[in-house]
């Protein structure tokens, strides 16, 4: 290079420094490559630049240059000697060319240049790289008179930096796109799955739960086969797990679709205002009865009757439901006219009956008469498949409501895939919500989620709630009464294979293969399949699995 006056040393860290700004400034790799070429033609006296970069096939492509458009480089108009730099891209070995002019592969190039007299010019070439092999070049020129002295190397020095920033800055933008379309990929599949999902048979009512699970498959067979019926069903299962989805279903598929479905939550009501709710009242039948009015019974006469939480109505209100239920009449509130409906009656309730039947805690002739029919959902950790569904469900119904476009990232999916979620769709539900009201950008990533940094509500509930059972238990009293069928919330990864087995063994089998290495000994196996003491500790329990003194 030219020996410049001491003022001018600084100038190649300076314009590292304004190419590195550039590259970093903007998401258009086009027109950062542009202004790269344009800082080294005017900023440091390089002129005639051009960036060339193989695409998926490998072939090299003009992505940039200075001096005229790109449209009129790439039609041939500027002669580039692509044959040239294909040896600097194949070997990764730089080109310096002192008399470009006297080189064959470079003299038609330099010929198009707008050269001086007197003035001579040099051609240079770098391959660019990201961490493997070059994928592409940069070239410049440098004009310079005979009587000038150079040392090429600090040109050539200074063009590699370059050339590094460039295969940095493109090697990530080639990543960022191969991600954004793989994630499109993955969106675009499991639209398509959500829109295959259908119920085994093409029935209204079906149609309204997202799933493509096979125990809710089943589900929907049992939903087929009593909905035409007039038998009384019980729908069994944990909050959250839709009962009343399927409650609605079963009304849907019976012949009394063209009548009424009236619903009714038994848990958030007084006795008293239960019996008005159900039976209806007369007119002065109690204080701010002021006129007759029927009651959900007489309401859905010859059509069904939802009872939710049906496990948490009173001992004496018992009595009362269980005469409807079997002479098919009752009377009014503060009424004495004996009232005769027809009304098909489907109950819900995530109580463990048979449980509160032991304990006296409900009536046995109720249980007999409401459990006719029983058919039980599967919390939503027993159908990870549905997970994603559910979430994109979800998120298009926030999107629509919010006017966002906000995404999923397939790593958030995977995430979302393996909570436990113990107050199931519902949670997911509000999980999904939140996050996306407090994510800033469209993509939902792993770490907006509310588990990766440790705000999830539904972990720290269950923490508190195994604290105050692990108190009232060293003070002497019996714990609290937990939810039924409920899970520790945390994200467990599955059980990995132990000692060499097979993927193909059930989660039943690969803990009793990790109790049988470690003796039975529970920290042992946890820590053999990278689990807690609390996590091994219910995955026994929920596989039926009794510890074993050697």
């Amino acid at each position: 290079m030219l020996r410049e006056p001491a003022n001018d040393s600084a100038l190649p860290l300076i314009g590292i420094y304004e190419i590195s700004k550039i590259l970093g400034a903007t998401l258009d790799l086009d027109k950062a490559l542009h202004d790269v070429l344009n800082v080294l033609s005017s900023f440091l006296q390089m002129r005639h630049g051009a960036v060339v970069l193989c695409d998926e096939e490998g072939t090299a492509v003009l992505s940039a240059v200075s001096g005229m458009s790109l449209p009129m480089a790439r039609s041939g108009a500027l002669k580039y000697p692509i044959e040239a730099v294909h040896k600097v891209i194949a070997t990764g070995i730089p080109m310096v060319v002192p008399e470009a002019s006297e080189d064959p592969l470079l003299s038609d190039y330099v010929a198009a240049s707008e050269v001086v007299e007197d003035e001579d010019i040099s051609f240079f070439c770098v391959a660019i790289k990201g961490s493997g092999k070059p994928f592409g070049a940069l070239s410049v020129e440098r004009s310079w008179s005979p009587n000038s002295r150079y040392v090429f190397e600090h040109d050539l020095r200074f063009l590699t930096m370059v050339a590094t920033l460039i295969g940095q800055t493109v090697s990530l933008h080639r990543k960022v796109a191969a991600d954004r379309a793989r994630l499109m990929q993955h969106n675009a599949r499991l639209a398509k799955q959500m829109a295959e999902i259908k119920p085994s048979q093409p029935i209204k009512g079906l149609g309204d739960i997202i799933t493509n699970s096979e125990p809710m498959a089943r589900v929907f067979s049992q939903v087929q086969q009593a909905a035409p019926t007039k038998a009384t069903v019980l729908l069994r299962g944990e909050s959250g797990t839709g009962k009343e989805l399927v409650a609605r279903a079963v009304h849907l598929l019976s012949p009394r679709s063209q009548k009424a479905l009236v619903k009714l939550n038994c848990a958030t009501l007084s006795e008293t205002m239960l019996e008005s709710e159900l039976f209806g009242h007369e007119k002065g039948a109690f204080t701010g009865a002021v006129g007759e009015r029927k009651g959900r019974f007489e309401l859905a006469h010859e059509g069904t009757l939802f009872l939710d939480e049906i496990g948490e109505i009173s001992a004496s209100f018992q009595a009362k439901l269980l005469r409807v239920l079997q002479e098919g009449e009752f009377e009014r509130v503060g009424g004495s006219k004996t009232l005769k409906v027809d009304v098909r009656l489907v109950a819900a309730t995530n109580r463990d009956l048979e449980a509160a039947v032991a304990k006296n805690e409900f009536r046995a002739d109720l249980y007999y008469r409401l459990n006719v029919v029983p058919i039980f959902l599967p919390p939503l950790r027993e159908r990870p498949g549905d997970i994603p569904l559910l979430a994109l469900y979800f998120l298009k119904r926030f999107n629509e409501e919010n006017g966002r476009q906000t995404r999923f990232s397939e790593q958030a999916l995977d995430v979302l895939q393996r909570c436990y979620f113990p107050g199931n769709v519902r949670e997911l539900e509000n999980c999904v919500y939140r996050t996306a009201t407090m994510t800033q950008g469209d993509t939902i990533n792993e770490m907006n989620l509310s588990c990766r940094s440790d705000t999830c509500l539904s972990s720290i509930l269950w923490n508190k709630r195994n604290d105050n059972e692990a108190a009232a238990t060293l003070a002497g009293a019996p714990p609290p009464a937990a939810a039924p069928m409920s899970a520790p919330p945390q994200a467990i990864e599955p059980l990995p294979a132990i000692g060499g087995a097979v993927d193909s063994l059930t989660e039943r089998e690969r803990l009793i293969d990790a109790m049988e290495k470690c003796g039975w000994v529970q920290a042992k196996a946890a820590r053999l399949l990278g689990l807690t003491s609390r996590q091994i500790g219910y995955a026994l329990r929920k596989n039926n699995i009794e510890l074993r003194k050697l």
